[in-house]
């Protein structure tokens, strides 16, 4: 299909889907066939064309012939309202209190399930990192954060911005913890390094980022046609950019499939650049969660018998992850 420039005609093979039962059964195996063999293709049951490799995808991302849906949803760059056009500057006080804010709430919730005999981290810890944070920083309780509630809190100052950004990405920024929990603990070596060496959880945060991103599909519309993949896309179309099948395309990363916080450039496509705040907000919570987990449960394994399962079509990530505190 690369190469076309309309819908395909009735009768034409089916092509592969992203709601075809390929798909749903083994995720990473559809994304290496479209790699492979439909690096362009329209997606029929989706209404859109699928683009999957890592270079065409980057560079989709920043292309300006591609727009939003006029409808945002989860489909949407997490980081794009803070990284496409002139970035927002954020001084280092506002990070600072957001610091403090992060660690405190991550280390009352460790603390919380440090004596149970198995805890589920996704539920009782992912979730409620972000949403504690953004709660705590903007003065408000979880039940006015979760109404919608972004103003009236007894807190404004320097933080506020970016607990409101935390706020309006929770969800997301709890799917990247779980994703790096479930690599980290699949991995003790890997555990051990960010339990015990400075730096080590920055280079693990991206890699679970290029692995196993918390956004899977980002969907643009083509303002005119436009050329992708060596093919063309109609103008007006719909266009589902596959940034889980790009973060494990051979052709830019070597034994893509494996988690190896020792690459050189992860170059992941989930959070926008390192610089962006939204990127710096997300790791920042990853920090925080590595830190507070190591210190509360050194001894932190899986509970007997558990494995962590992604679950999701447009964000993914495990939706259970049961462990032994101690």
């Amino acid at each position: 299909m690369a190469g076309a420039a309309a819908t395909p005609a009735p009768g034409v093979p089916a092509a592969p889907s992203l709601l075809g039962p390929e798909a749903v059964s083994d995720r990473y195996g559809f994304y290496r066939t479209l790699r492979e063999s439909h690096p362009l293709v329209w997606d029929d049951r989706l209404g859109a064309w699928l683009v999957s490799r890592y270079g065409d995808v980057a560079a989709a991302l920043g292309d300006p012939g591609l727009v939003r849906p006029r409808r945002r949803g989860p489909c949407c760059w997490p980081g794009e309202v803070w990284c496409e056009g002139p970035r927002r500057e954020v001084d280092d006080e506002a990070f600072g209190v957001l610091r403090e804010v992060s660690e405190r709430t991550a280390f009352v919730l460790a603390r919380r399930l440090a004596q149970r005999e198995v805890a589920d981290l996704a539920e009782e810890f992912c979730h409620w990192l972000p949403v504690g944070t953004a709660a705590t920083a903007l003065g408000l309780s979880y039940a006015e954060l979760a109404r919608g509630s972004r103003s009236g809190g007894r807190r404004a100052g320097p933080a506020a911005s970016l607990a409101v950004l935390c706020a309006d990405r929770s969800a997301l920024i709890g799917k990247a913890l779980a994703s790096l929990l479930a690599n980290l603990l699949d991995r003790p070596d890997e555990w051990a390094a960010v339990r015990d060496t400075p730096g080590a959880l920055t280079a693990a945060w991206r890699e679970s980022l290029r692995r196993n991103p918390p956004v899977h599909v980002v969907l643009r519309r083509a303002r005119g046609d436009i050329r992708i993949a060596d093919g063309t896309v109609p103008a007006g179309a719909a266009v589902a950019l596959l940034v889980g099948a790009a973060g494990r395309d051979p052709e830019r990363f070597a034994a893509p499939d494996r988690f190896d916080p020792r690459r050189t450039a992860p170059a992941q496509l989930a959070f926008g650049p390192p610089d962006c705040p939204a990127a710096r907000v997300a790791e920042l919570q990853a920090e925080c969660a590595a830190r507070a987990l190591c210190e509360a449960m050194p001894e932190l394994r899986w509970a007997e018998g558990f494995r962590p399962t992604e679950t999701g079509l447009l964000t993914r990530a495990p939706r259970t992850l049961l462990v032994r505190p101690s």
